[in-house]
């Protein structure tokens, strides 16, 4: 089942295609258009119509008045789609579009998964127009008949007035009307009266006919209103059955002038730049002639709006070039041969820690690329270090074979000869730099000595032999014992030097691994406490209990510390964490004790139960109260050693507490009270007596705004007591005697 496309928003769709052309998919994927009446097809998006305003009619219309400024287009009826979250907008201009109410989208064409929604909703409102329109024609014909009759009733009672007035005896007229006052006769009022009753039946007989008329006219006009009215419904009724035969091909509101708001400009001006494939990293001036004849260049109303469009273009488009670019290094790239590769282009020694090596490469993509995790990689890299110490073994026992064929074909390695002397003669062939070491050279040139004098020995003893016996065949017996001895020589010779070889590799392997643990000792006591924080947040746990969970993590197998460190950090851990713990639990005792004299009962204890430090500490109420006291006894010695240094920084309680140790008089007569008048006596001032004027509570209204000091305030007695100690410790002050001058 084909999927369904998703609905494009206002801000990535452009406008309509043009009536006649239709979109298609390409067996490429890319999408085409068709116009079936031109039988032409394109690529390029056709666009709609819009008005190009000719150079003259251009300057007529800039010369011409401005014109007022066009409403602009809002949406006038909201109708909900039954069954969906779609809404059918109908605009002021009589435009009508779409918009989804979740996804914030609006098209201008009926959406697939909502067609025959809008259908059953446009047959439902035809149903009900043409309800309201027999409604209203029957309501208007009743309306009409009850006119009729009013008219008629109103007719009929004046005709049956007149007609009464007709009816009344003459006398009672004549005794009614004034009598003439100028002279006249009675038959002149009688003829006068024939007259208007004449008069009045002519003003009848014509009031009828007009109210005929009238009646006629408006029979009329109803007959023409009903035959309008019945011309209306059938041509309803036509459209409607056109539209039913032609559901299904979604008819599109083609106004003459598109009028396109912001948002949608700037999408057809980035849909512009997209068909011209335009470079994101090319600056608007070098960008520019390449679109700016198209007719979508104008559709913004200003060069900062386009430069602003452009901006976001290049953005969007450098990013998707770079998504496309990954995801094409993604596909291509083969992880595994990657991470071989970087190996081996950065490991060349099988000393090579995998600690330092990760710390350099763990950024790389090389290195993060390929693998479940670090430990698949470590296991990669201990691998390929076994591999290649296995092939810098045999490239030295391949170069070891090559220096003792050289030294063979040079004819120079004979017993006596001194390598110092030989090695010149060396020096230019490969396969004596294939040889890494001089001092392994020298010993390798000293083996093949050895080797070449047993062989002589060997050929020498072999014409004795010879002499010995001087038939001059030699026993076969003889000649497997001088065999057997030459190979045991050689295999003796191979052992010791593979045993020195060996002795001297494992001091170097030795000094090795005593330099690589003195420099990742550090290291190892750093991964063990990541290990740590990474597995313990229980400050109750035991090494005995979380043992098992430590052995299976890499971290702890390869940790080169020892046991009674790896202990040493352990308890270390534990107690940080039941510190941080106290710590919180701490903050929660001084949050609901603000004072010092708070007793434990007055707590919130079953809060204090259920809240986290108390449960990570695993603390009953017996405990948590021992806690308590004993974080009020450090709070009060804290408290108490406050109060002692607020009286050591107090300047007035230090001043007056040791002016009042001072004895005599005056300070050796030398201070005199020259404020206290203008006298010409002088009087002298005991310093004594006025510090015996500050008293106590002189001090304790200097001190009874500091903290320090109110923290005390449920034991007044003793923080008086303790201040009177204070004073009482304090000595004298120095005394510096001066001597005036005779």
């Amino acid at each position: 089942m084909a999927a369904i496309p998703p609905q494009p928003t206002v801000f990535s769709i452009p406008p309509p295609l043009p009536p006649g052309w239709t979109e298609h998919i390409s067996p490429t994927g890319q999408p085409y258009y068709y116009n079936a009446q031109t039988q032409e097809s394109t690529y390029v998006r056709p666009l709609p119509a819009f008005p190009i305003i000719p150079q003259a009619a251009a300057a007529a219309v800039a010369a011409a008045p401005a014109p007022k400024k066009p409403k602009k287009e809002r949406p006038l009826v909201k109708t909900p789609i039954p069954g969906t979250e779609w809404l059918r907008v109908i605009t002021n201009e009589g435009n009508t579009f779409y918009t989804h109410t979740g996804r914030k989208q609006s098209v201008w064409t009926v959406p697939d998964e909502i067609k025959e929604a809008v259908e059953q909703l446009e047959r439902e409102e035809a149903l009900k127009k043409a309800k309201e329109a027999d409604e209203a024609a029957r309501r208007a014909e009743e309306e009409k008949n009850r006119e009729v009759e009013r008219i008629q009733k109103e007719v009929q009672g004046a005709v049956g007035k007149r007609k009464a007035t007709e009816v009344v005896p003459v006398d009672e007229i004549v005794v009614s009307k004034k009598a003439k006052v100028d002279g006249g006769t009675e038959d002149e009022d009688m003829g006068g009266e024939d007259d208007e009753d004449d008069d009045e039946s002519d003003e009848e007989e014509e009031w009828q006919r007009e109210a005929a008329a009238q009646l006629e006219k408006e029979a009329e006009e109803e007959r023409q209103r009903q035959e309008e009215e019945k011309k209306r419904k059938e041509e309803e009724a036509r459209q409607l059955k056109e539209a039913e035969k032609q559901k299904g091909t979604p008819q599109i509101n083609m106004p003459a002038r598109v009028d396109l708001s912001i948002d949608e400009a700037k999408a057809l001006f980035k849909t512009l730049l997209r068909e011209k494939n335009i470079n994101p990293l090319h600056p608007w001036d070098t960008s520019l002639p390449l679109f700016v004849s198209d007719p979508r260049y104008v559709l913004l109303p200003s060069v900062s709006a386009r430069r602003e469009a452009f901006d976001e273009y290049c953005r969007e488009r450098a990013r998707e070039l770079r998504e496309s670019k990954v995801k094409v290094e993604k596909e291509t790239a083969d992880p595994r041969r990657d991470f071989e590769r970087l190996l081996k282009e950065e490991v060349k020694s099988t000393r090579t820690s995998w600690t330092e090596w990760r710390r350099q490469w763990k950024k790389d993509r090389r290195f993060y690329g390929w693998g479940r995790d670090d430990r698949e990689r470590e296991k990669r890299f201990r691998e390929y270090l076994k591999e290649l110490g296995e092939q810098k073994r045999a490239a030295a026992q391949k170069a070891e074979k090559d220096f003792f064929a050289l030294l063979k074909e040079s004819g120079l390695a004979k017993p006596g000869a001194a390598w110092k002397q030989i090695k010149t003669h060396l020096v230019s062939d490969p396969r004596y730099d294939a040889v890494g070491s001089s001092s392994l050279r020298e010993e390798l040139f000293n083996t093949y000595i050895k080797a070449g004098a047993s062989d002589e020995a060997a050929k020498e003893s072999t014409p004795n032999d010879a002499a010995a016996h001087p038939s001059g065949e030699a026993s076969a017996e003889d000649q497997e014992e001088r065999e057997r001895r030459r190979r045991e020589r050689k295999e003796r010779a191979v052992k010791e030097r593979e045993e020195r070889v060996r002795v001297e590799r494992s001091k170097v392997e030795a000094d090795i691994d005593r330099s690589k643990l003195g420099l990742s000792k550090e290291e190892g006591e750093l991964q063990f406490r990541t290990m740590l924080t990474d597995a313990i947040r229980d400050p109750q746990v035991t090494w005995e209990t979380v043992l098992p969970q430590l052995q299976k993590d890499p971290r702890f197998s390869n940790s080169p510390l020892p046991l009674n460190h790896q202990l040493h950090l352990f308890h270390a851990h534990v107690n940080a964490l039941r510190a941080k713990h106290l710590e919180s639990l701490h903050a929660l005792f001084a949050s609901h004790a603000s004072a010092l004299n708070t007793a434990f009962t007055a707590l919130p204890v079953a809060s204090l139960m259920a809240s986290l430090p108390a449960t990570k500490l695993g603390f009953d109420v017996n405990e948590l109260e021992r806690e308590y006291d004993k974080w009020q006894r450090e709070r009060w010695t804290e408290a108490r050693a406050a109060f002692d240094q607020m009286l050591g920084e107090n300047s007035f309680v230090e001043f007056w507490g040791r002016l009042g140790k001072i004895g005599g008089k005056g300070v050796d007569t030398t201070i005199k009270n020259e404020d206290l008048g203008d006298d010409d006596e002088e009087e002298q001032v005991d310093m004594k007596a006025l510090a015996k004027n500050v008293d106590l509570k002189e001090i304790i209204k200097v001190l009874k705004n500091d903290k320090r000091y109110l923290v005390f305030d449920h034991i007044p007695e003793q923080r008086e007591h303790w201040l009177r100690d204070y004073l009482s410790q304090l000595s004298a002050p120095t005394m510096s005697v001066h001597v005036p001058e005779k």
